[in-house]
């Protein structure tokens, strides 16, 4: 694998094709207008993924896709990699997306990779890990919370993210394991307190945080759940927005309201809590993995945290299939991916605080 195509050039596309052209791939970015901060680093060619021809033709020139696109363009383009033979990667939380690309992989001849970026994606490979630790592991709770350092105005937060992929967070079920039981709960619920470096938060449940680990952890660990995490307040106010003003019937709208009343901001935060619980020779102990993450200079830009952190997930990843230390062909789930030969390549030391 060297050649790889990338697929929308926002601050994750732009920033992923990036990373993989400094870790050695020769990479070409698509999309329907180019990136002007690409330009003399990285080619770019437009793209209309909607073209079914189009984009055969673009994608036979490479060995991988990564689409860093909207959710919903993601099966289509999974379909093109699987007809052209190609390994295939995204960053989509959406789970009957994950769904259609995991048929797609029993007869794919390379690998099927969706999910491969913060949550799901990260947040899972951590999980995984504490999970490994213990002889009988109780419960594994999950936490990410993408928000601004300086908040403003009762919900606290900023779209520094995909508005389509929140708003489908917040609307869809949630997947939990609970009390061995595999469940559908609903989205913005099971409110809890967290604090992390004296910050208070709130978590409440959304959809697709854990990927496919309710299935592979069913029967092994018996309270499974992800949560997002956001300052105290903010679930009332989306509860309000989506259910009380019917804005769940308009989900387009809604993305447009949002972002209008809360554009992006440069100073952000990454949290990840991620917390296990079990036994290890008889004794319960507790595990836990907890970051703050702040924008990072990279390649002589500065980087909001939600960027460097979702690309450098993938980026990870996709040097793990090259190098041989993942499989190079079938569909790969994160949490068969192991935390410290992650954590050592280029791109997945960054969480570590490694500026590379």
């Amino acid at each position: 694998m060297q050649s790889i195509a990338v697929l929308g050039l926002g601050k994750v596309g732009a920033l992923a094709a990036e990373l993989l052209r400094e870790t050695g791939f020769s990479v070409i970015g698509y999309d329907v207008a180019p990136h002007p901060s690409l330009e003399d680093r990285i080619p770019q060619k437009p793209l209309d993924v909607t073209n079914r021809d189009a984009l055969q033709i673009a994608l036979a020139d490479h060995d991988a896709v990564l689409s860093c696109l909207p959710y919903g363009f993601n099966t289509g383009v999974a379909t093109a990699a699987h007809d052209a033979g190609i390994h295939y990667f995204d960053l989509t939380e959406d789970v009957p997306t994950t769904t259609a690309i995991r048929a797609l992989s029993k007869t794919s001849k390379g690998l099927m990779a969706p999910q491969c970026g913060l949550a799901p994606g990260f947040v899972g490979i951590v999980g995984a890990d504490l999970i490994a630790q213990f002889d009988d592991c109780r419960s594994c709770r999950m936490r990410v919370g993408a928000l601004p350092q300086h908040p403003t105005g009762l919900m606290g937060y900023s779209f520094n993210w995909s508005p389509e992929g929140v708003v489908n967070e917040y609307l869809n079920d949630c997947e939990v394991l609970e009390e061995g039981e595999h469940k559908w709960v609903s989205p913005m619920e099971w409110v809890e307190k967290i604090v992390i470096d004296g910050t208070e938060l709130e978590a409440f449940t959304t959809s697709g945080g854990l990927g496919t680990m309710c299935e592979t952890y069913l029967g092994r660990v018996p309270n499974l759940d992800y949560k997002t995490m956001r300052y105290p307040g903010h679930v009332k106010l989306m509860n309000f927005f989506f259910h009380e003003l019917l804005m769940r019937e308009r989900r387009e709208d809604a993305g447009e309201i949002l972002v209008h009343a809360k554009p992006p901001v440069d100073d952000d935060i990454v949290y990840i809590h991620v917390s296990a619980e079990g036994t290890i020779d008889g004794q319960l102990l507790r595990r836990e993995f907890v970051r703050a993450l702040r924008p990072m200079e990279i390649a002589g830009h500065s980087r909001t945290a939600i960027a460097w952190t979702t690309a450098s997930s993938v980026a990870a990843v996709i040097e793990m299939v090259r190098d041989g230390t993942l499989p190079g062909r079938g569909f790969l789930r994160q949490e068969d991916i192991a935390l410290a030969p992650y954590l050592a390549t280029r791109n997945g030391a960054r969480y570590n605080g490694a500026q590379t």
